[in-house]
């Protein structure tokens, strides 16, 4: 019933925004949906939990794990505060005549569709399938970057397709490497991930090794891992903040999810030493190329995609350390981030919605100008790279530790200099933004109640979490990290 439910409310919210007209009573209509949406995920957890985290396969097609609830939940609490948010900022863009009512309603059809797509992944067993859902969260995403038909969105639309596309098929290489040693070596003639971990102890190393090198790059290129990462400062800067929020804050990590799916085949094939050594040099690579790009950048949403590549660097990093506790933490963050740069991003929208402009060098005095968002923004700025007491502080500090138990001192070292000058970029670049004096020919806007309570909402996740974590929450991550590690108990085997 629950996965009929999670299916059925984004698709019947898809169709209700091309027969409702107006765009306000659609948007409630919509955060309504991602409310009933997030408090079915939250008591499914809990009674998934408290039911012995046993997985669930229905008709061989579905499936669902710790690994699953913990990505579907992490979507379901984005894709709710993006459709709050959405209710004032898309009817701030018809008000002023930037979109049409009409477009509208294209806007809500096209979010649910992605939100669909996203929730759909972790549900699936079939890894043709996820790689075939996967493309279609590109696709369907593709329009909301370029949403407004300018030459920069459609540019950065196409940049998306393009370099995802290209990615996507080298994933594709992937799935089809695995089939091949799964058939021929394992004599499971399934690409259902139920059956294929059956026989994965079987699987031809060689031939594991080179599968597992095109999913990292192909998916990795969807997660935003350096040097596959360039589509996506262009596609955040250009798509609906909304959308920016979705994309940084769900699409990369399910991406990272399909990666962890063949992770735990690798791992049952090689052990844990291969996958974890690509992790952490990916990872590493993107936090180093990620803090360089802050230092220089100049746009307000860029900026914020970089700190993106940055943290799912960071993830991708601890998850490789995961014989030393790195998975707990590595997932910890990938929701921790999700929350914080959804938070960001929608900050960011309401800026750059009231001076019409991305450019940090334009964007000055927020806090005469808008003092709740700009509080709002100082607070998550303060969350994002980091601080106590909020929730990615316990993350973060747990990936570094993670690194100091497996004796990766180098590493260590890299990672706290790059970390070090992201936030250093990070601070220069928002404070300026915060602080100062407001330019004469920017009035006082009106702050949309909708964007104080997708704010709010989110606060509470980022600074609730770093006081204090729920059982239910620990015992979720737990399941998780026994799932991805405990076909590799030897490291290095």
């Amino acid at each position: 019933m629950f996965i009929l439910l999670i299916i059925l409310i984004p698709f019947v919210l898809s169709l209700l925004a091309l027969a409702i007209k107006k765009e306000k009573i659609l948007g409630i209509i919509n955060a309504f949906g991602y409310a009933i949406l997030f408090g079915m995920c939250l008591l499914f957890t809990k009674n998934f939990i408290s039911g012995g985290s046993v997985p669930i396969n229905l008709w061989k097609t579905f499936y669902i794990d710790s690994l699953s609830v913990f990505f579907i939940l992490t979507t379901a609490i984005v894709a709710l505060a993006a459709s709050i948010y959405s209710v004032g900022y898309i009817g701030v863009e018809v008000k002023e005549g930037v979109i049409s009512a009409r477009k509208a309603g294209g806007y809500f059809h096209l979010f649910n569709l992605f939100c669909f797509t996203m929730l759909v992944v972790p549900l699936l067993n079939n890894l043709a399938m996820v790689w075939i859902t996967i493309e279609m969260t590109t696709l369907v995403s593709a329009f909301l970057v370029g949403f407004h038909n300018v030459k920069e969105s459609i540019e950065a639309a196409w940049k998306y397709i393009i370099i995802c596309s290209v990615g996507i098929t080298f994933a594709l290489l992937g799935v089809i490497f695995f089939y091949y040693t799964s058939s021929v070596n394992a004599g499971i003639n399934s690409l259902n991930w139920t059956r294929m971990i059956e026989g994965a102890h079987l699987f031809d190393h060689n031939v594991v090794k080179i599968a597992f090198l095109f999913i990292i790059v192909g998916y990795g290129t969807k997660a935003g891992l350096a040097p596959m990462h360039n589509w996506l400062p262009d596609a955040h800067s250009q798509a609906l903040s909304p959308i920016s929020g979705l994309l940084s804050g769900v699409l990369l990590k399910i991406s990272l999810y399909a990666i962890l799916r063949f992770v735990i085949l690798a791992n049952i094939a090689l052990g844990y030493a291969f996958c974890s050594k690509l992790l952490i040099i990916f990872g590493l690579f993107s936090v180093a190329v990620a803090a360089g790009f802050i230092l220089v950048q100049r746009d307000l949403k860029r900026l914020l995609a970089y700190s993106s590549v940055e943290n799912i660097g960071l993830a991708t990093l601890g998850i490789g350390l995961g014989p030393y506790g790195g998975i707990f933490a590595g997932l910890l963050h990938i929701f921790n981030h999700a929350v914080v740069k959804a938070f960001m991003f929608f900050c960011a929208g309401e800026a750059v919605r009231v001076y019409r402009t991305n450019s940090i060098f334009k964007i000055r005095g927020m806090l005469q100008c808008m003092p709740f968002t700009a509080v709002a923004m100082f607070l998550g700025l303060f969350a994002l790279v980091g601080l106590p007491p909020f929730a990615i502080f316990i993350s973060k500090l747990s990936i570094i530790i993670s690194a100091f138990k497996g004796r990766y001192y180098f590493v260590s070292a890299l990672m706290l200099i790059f970390i070090a000058l992201a936030f250093a970029g990070l601070l220069h670049h928002i404070t300026r933004v915060i602080l100062g004096n407001k330019p004469q020919t920017v009035e006082r806007p009106k702050e949309l109640l909708s964007t104080k309570i997708a704010l709010l909402f989110l606060g509470i996740f980022i600074l609730g979490l770093g006081l204090w974590t729920p059982p239910v929450f620990c015992d979720l991550l737990t399941n998780c990290q026994k799932i991805i590690f405990s076909f590799a108990e030897n490291p290095g085997h």
